[in-house]
């Protein structure tokens, strides 16, 4: 895989035309997060958030989302469009020759220093909240400005109801979304996982689940239901859009999937006298064409576990602590090379890989306002000589992230002027102890992991 220098069908077609239809339906008649979530129900973003701005939710945020982003009363048209704009400022312990003599063009055209850069990480247009009775939407349009490209961000489109049937309650809905997992209500998946903010302009792992490899370039459909407020259910499928398509949202590379990727998840949850608890698992296939022309693929299927506990008891002092971890099982049908040469390695030197991802952070936040957090991550596979040209030839890499966090805003309900004012300042530090499988002789433009740790500083607006 080549370094990520930015991080951060039919169906898929219909779930393309479906977001902007109601993107322009929301625009043009009366339709009812974001602080367009708070000027639509009323509520502060506190309410949602544990750190009252960030994706981060409390058990309300949870049912908000769950219901389909349709709770309150405000029906201006005001109230469901927002935007935001992220900068930042990133050094590395030592500097990347990378940055000032790109091959991207996009960061060509920028300058970037070879070390302590300022950026204009990225500004995004929303459409947020209720469209019409049980329809809601959450719709993101991002203009990267590392890589200097517009395309459609993170969507999310819910039809929910709920129903009494033998004595239990059902909460059930359909989600066109189209990032497997952007629709899910923890904060444990890849989608809204921590750290929630990363430098773009700083090298991190290669090696990454294919349920995150994607982005948004999928189109997918999936049922849920949450019975009780304490079991929930969710299954569906993905596909990608067309080339074309994929290329008129703004995409550069185009993704390309043999066939429906199927997605499900299950969860238990339970709240009791402040505590939360929920205990999950998730799974994702998908057949992938690396090359086009040829018919043969490589399978991905990916099983997840995921843990979450919250103290909500008291707004002053919320303690968290989250878990994930991802097995993935590789057949590359496509990418295996039987007549491999470790003199000349190309394509990978076996069938079956495996590789692992696991994701542990923890935080405190005081009056949601100020917070810090620690996560670890760790990231290991098997050893080939033609997927990785490291020293060991293996995946592998391991971090720690440190992170601190100031919302000055977002604590009482505003529905006026004040609500387009969010602000979120975050400093992270990002500690390598491994890199693409070494923690020397990392195959980068440093020499060693730890010559990638990352100092970061972000300032995120949203409105």
């Amino acid at each position: 895989m080549e370094k990520r220098m930015l991080r951060p069908a039919n169906v898929g077609r219909c779930g393309m035309w479906i977001c902007v239809a109601i993107f322009w339906l929301g625009l043009s008649g009366s339709a009812n997060a974001l602080p367009s979530f708070a000027r639509q129900t009323g509520m502060a973003c506190a309410m949602c958030h544990t750190q009252a701005f960030g994706p981060n939710l409390t058990s309300y945020g949870r049912q908000f989302k769950l219901n389909g982003y349709t709770w309150g009363n405000n029906e201006s048209l005001l109230s469901r469009l927002g935007g935001m704009a992220m900068g930042s400022f990133t050094n590395t312990k030592k500097d990347n020759p990378d940055l000032a003599n790109p091959e991207d063009q996009a960061l060509a055209n920028r300058q970037y220093n070879a070390n302590n850069n300022l950026a204009m990480d990225q500004a995004s247009a929303f459409f947020g909240g209720r469209v019409f009775k049980q329809l809601g939407a959450f719709i993101q349009f991002t203009y990267d400005g590392v890589g200097s490209a517009f395309a459609l961000d993170n969507t999310d489109i819910r039809i929910s109801d709920q129903a009494d049937l033998l004595g239990q309650n059902f909460v059930y809905g359909l989600s066109f979304n189209n990032n497997p997992s952007v629709q899910d209500l923890w904060n444990t998946t890849p989608a809204w996982g921590f750290p929630y903010v990363g430098s773009p302009l700083a090298n991190g792992p290669s090696a990454g689940p294919a349920i995150s490899s994607f982005d948004t370039k999928l189109g997918g459909a999936t049922l849920y239901t949450m019975v009780n407020d304490i079991l929930f259910v969710e299954a569906g499928a993905y596909t990608n859009f067309s080339r074309s398509l994929q290329k008129g949202m703004g995409y550069r590379d185009i993704s390309k999937l043999d066939g429906g990727a199927p997605y499900w998840r299950i969860a238990l949850q339970k709240e009791w006298q402040g505590h939360y608890v929920s205990l999950g698992h998730f799974g994702f296939r998908a057949n992938v064409l690396p090359d086009p022309t040829v018919a043969l693929t490589d399978r991905y299927t990916d099983l997840g576990l995921d843990f979450n506990y919250q103290y909500l008891a008291n707004p002053k002092h919320i303690y968290e602590f989250k878990a994930s971890y991802i097995r993935e099982q590789q057949e590359l049908g496509a990418s295996y090379n039987a007549n491999f040469d470790p003199e000349n390695p190309s394509g990978a030197s076996s069938f079956n890989q495996q590789l692992g991802f696991l994701g542990l952070n923890g935080s405190y936040t005081f009056d949601q306002t100020y917070s810090a957090s620690v996560g670890f991550n760790h990231i290991y596979g098997n050893k080939d000589l033609g997927l990785y040209s490291n020293v060991p030839n293996k995946p592998n890499s391991e971090f720690f992230t440190f992170e601190l966090d100031y919302v000055p805003f977002g604590k009482t309900a505003s529905t006026g002027a004040a609500s387009y004012l969010n602000l979120r300042f975050a400093a992270q530090y990002v500690a390598y102890t491994k890199l693409d499988g070494a923690d020397k002789n990392y195959a980068g433009p440093n020499t060693s992991a730890s010559d990638n740790n990352t100092l970061y500083f972000n300032t995120w607006l949203s409105f």
